[in-house]
């Protein structure tokens, strides 16, 4: 066999050709003529193109609980270098795009089920007819900031543009009380709660019922998502909605509306109040919601202020973020001294210094742990028990069909619990991908978005015939 040389400038033009480099293009072709590739691209596949896969060794067998006959078996020996690789399942779109798209999916539905109905998930359509809003609850202001005002002209005297990196920064940083603005965000998910906890009372209130004889008429239920401001100041969107007293299922009495959810939601929110305790040189406060509450109508009719879908991607979107909008990093940081190589803005480093501050000040309060999240330590997306679905539902739907898929077992086979027998050992072996691995993966992921998306695209231009067939008719 003869070998022909490849000369060192003909691999870095193929590697910038494919826009990465030569140490990564040496592996792609390794990871391509290794044994095995094809079922490694479909495993990649399974795992939706995730960028940090979690790998596995072991194996498992699946028996007939009555028989003892083996179903189904199977041994990560035969898989490509003896490891089977699983989604990570992070939500972050800057940790793992693959993984939040899929969750992001998860959330879209879950919220959209909340306002329209889905019969996948036992949620009649009838739901349609409760009143539903959508609001959304600010934080307050910690000291003048550069915007765009509908004047078009910032405090400063500039119009600044859209991506100005200015926008949310303070005027005056020697001003701003970046303290209050981390202790808010550190207590974000305590007004949210006990915003709840008034939104019933002012429901009742209104009601002329207590709160024990509101329970027997009608029902609040909300999904809701945390999204960052430029400011670096936390916000709430919700979804919020009158039931029933039996949930979803149940009508709500004649009295509850679109206008007396606006009427509680805006009395709730300026009930609210949380106090933080002096300490130290830190003075006491008494955190509060914004000024600022938007309130609107829900509906999937033309002429309605929002349709269903707009809700639904709109919170879904913001499910998958966390603090980017700042340009903090998506990981805990481990010294404060850590900050002068990371290229954080001013503003947003002196969120994070402020976190170290008070550190110590408040220690049940964990603002260093969370000093990446600008002290904020709530949960992004979360919902009443009786919203609709749940995500731990849906994301196992979807393995049982992965996995009696994978298992290829009979379509008549009496899977329910108990009528089979799974035994399997697993262990951990690692996560993620080689360079190589990595841009192979992110490409399939790539494919694999843009062949669903054409697909759905597709059927949107199918139920777009098929209505004006109907309006035509």
């Amino acid at each position: 066999m003869t070998i022909f040389p490849v000369a060192p400038e003909a691999v870095a033009d193929a590697a910038a050709s494919l826009g990465t480099d030569p140490i990564t293009l040496a592996d792609m072709l390794r990871v391509a003529n290794s044994p095995g590739f094809d079922r490694w691209q479909e495993q990649v596949r399974r795992t939706g193109g995730c960028a940090h896969p979690i790998r596995l060794q072991g194996q498992t067998v699946t028996r007939d609980a009555k028989t003892g006959d083996v179903l189904y078996s199977y041994s990560t020996e035969q898989e490509p270098g003896g490891i089977l690789r699983v989604a990570c399942g992070n939500r972050r779109a800057s940790r793992c795009p693959s993984c939040a798209w899929t969750y992001a999916g998860d959330v879209y539905h879950l919220i959209r089920a909340g306002i329209t109905g889905d019969s996948r998930m036992g949620i009649s359509g009838e739901i349609r007819q409760h009143p539903g809003v959508f609001a959304t609850l600010t934080a307050p202001s910690f000291g003048p900031v550069h915007n765009r005002p509908g004047s078009g002209r910032c405090r400063c005297g500039s119009s600044h543009a859209d991506d100005d990196p200015a926008l949310g920064t303070a005027l005056d940083p020697a001003r701003y009380d970046y303290a209050g603005a981390v202790l808010w965000n550190n207590h974000a998910g305590d007004l949210w709660r006990r915003f709840t906890i008034y939104l019933r009372r002012e429901v009742a209130h209104r009601a002329g019922l207590t709160q024990a004889a509101l329970k027997e008429v009608c029902r609040v239920s909300f999904g809701k998502v945390a999204e960052f401001q430029k400011r670096g100041a936390v916000h709430f969107h919700a979804v919020v909605r009158l039931d029933g007293p039996d949930g979803p299922g149940s009508l709500p009495p004649a009295w509850a509306t679109v206008a007396l959810l606006d009427e509680v939601i805006k009395a709730a929110a300026a009930r609210v109040a949380v106090p933080v305790a002096a300490s130290g040189d830190l003075p006491a406060r008494s955190l509060r919601w914004g000024s600022q509450v938007d309130v609107q109508a829900i509906g999937s009719l033309e002429g309605v202020e929002l349709t269903d879908q707009a809700v639904a991607s709109y919170v879904a979107k913001y499910a998958t973020k966390a603090a980017e909008t700042t340009e903090t990093v998506d990981r805990r940081i481990g010294e404060l001294a850590e900050l002068d190589k990371l290229p954080l803005p001013a503003h947003t480093r002196r969120l994070i210094e402020a976190c170290s501050a008070m550190d110590d000040a408040y220690p049940d309060r964990m603002l260093w742990r969370w000093a990446h999240m600008l002290g904020f330590r709530g949960h992004f997306m979360t919902k009443s028990r009786a919203y609709s679905t749940t995500l731990s539902e849906r994301r196992q739907v979807r393995a049982d069909y992965r996995a009696r898929q994978e298992r290829g077992l009979p379509e008549d086979l009496d899977d329910s619990e108990g009528s089979t027998l799974v035994l399997a050992h697993w262990t951990y072996a690692g996560q993620g991908h080689t360079p190589g691995e990595s841009w192979l993966a992110a490409t399939i992921a790539k494919d694999i978005r843009l062949n669903r998306e054409t697909a759905r695209e597709a059927l949107h231009g199918q139920q777009d015939d098929l209505l004006w067939e109907e309006l035509a008719a």
